[in-house]
């Protein structure tokens, strides 16, 4: 056996290439096959290493969570000795408590599952409200959750100007502030409060945006709502240049088209999940975190 391999899925041969040639190890693909009936047939390549980083975004995650099942068991078998996971988008972590009786808190079942099969799980920017730690939701002691706020920040100073980067809400004011100080930009965080299950009141920050340039910037964008309407605060206030940096492009049905519409100029987005807009890719940051001595 070699020493270690990546193995990956089709869908994302070019971001699991990118961190092979980084780290200078072998990857290889593994099969994967529908049948009519929507079970599914994994293959994995013959003769697998000692140590098998497995690469797998779980972005829309439930087939993905039936193939890692069937994945691991098999690489078990053969006789893999150490199993881990790079999961750029980490599903499931949003649900931390049961809001209703009776509700499934997922992110501690699938944190559990996922702790199970592998002996170490990297991820980023995971979406944990109420938990502080990884390591609480994916009992682990090798449980990672890496953040691309400097490599963003880095990105986005890059492009020249003096945006100001503005966080949606009160959870991604220490994100962004990472991110400005790795920028060396202003920072600027909105306020966002829920009244009632359909209404949301945003507050943006006093201060003067007339002629600024302004860049949105959060760990994920699903819908965009938020996004858009801050656009449209900003616009009313004389804000020229919005642009969007995000580690995770999510951008559920027609997001990206109404962010567009909404005046966004650019979207930048890390390579957690492949998607046209991926302009800042992380495997520098999975490569020095897989090789760190723990």
């Amino acid at each position: 056996m070699t020493a270690r391999e990546i193995m990956y899925f089709s869908d994302e041969c070019a971001a699991a290439q990118r961190l092979a040639d980084t780290m200078g190890i072998a990857c290889r693909c593994i099969e994967s096959h529908r049948f009519p009936d929507d079970e599914l047939r994994v293959r994995i390549p013959l003769n697998p290493a000692a140590h098998v980083i497995l690469y797998r975004s779980l972005a829309h995650p439930n087939d993905k969570l039936i193939e890692l099942l069937l994945v691991v068991e098999t690489l078990r078998e053969k006789g893999v000795h150490e199993l881990s996971l790079i999961a750029p988008y980490l599903c499931y972590m949003r649900q931390d408590a049961e809001n209703t009786p009776g509700e499934a808190v997922s992110q501690s079942i699938i944190g559990r599952w996922l702790a199970n099969l592998f002996d170490s799980i990297y991820t980023i920017d995971a979406h944990l409200h109420r938990t502080h730690e990884l390591t609480a939701a994916v009992p682990l002691h090798r449980a990672v959750n890496l953040t691309a706020a400097q490599i963003l920040g880095e990105f986005v100073r890059a492009r020249g100007g003096t945006p100001c980067l503005l966080g949606p809400d009160e959870e991604s004011g220490q994100w962004v502030q990472r991110m400005a100080q790795a920028a060396k930009l202003d920072s600027a965080v909105a306020t966002k409060v829920r009244e009632g299950d359909e209404r949301v009141v945003i507050t943006l920050p006093e201060m003067d945006w007339q002629g600024r340039d302004v860049v949105l910037v959060d760990d994920v964008v699903s819908s965009g709502g938020t996004l858009v309407t801050i656009c449209g605060m900003l616009r009313s206030r004389g804000v020229v240049n919005i642009d969007v940096a995000v580690t995770h492009p999510l951008f559920a049905h027609d997001a990206l088209n109404k962010l567009h519409r909404a005046g966004v100029r650019h979207i930048w987005s890390t390579d957690s999940i492949a998607h046209p807009t991926n302009s800042v890719f992380l495997a520098p940051l999975w490569s020095t975190a897989l090789n760190q001595v723990v």
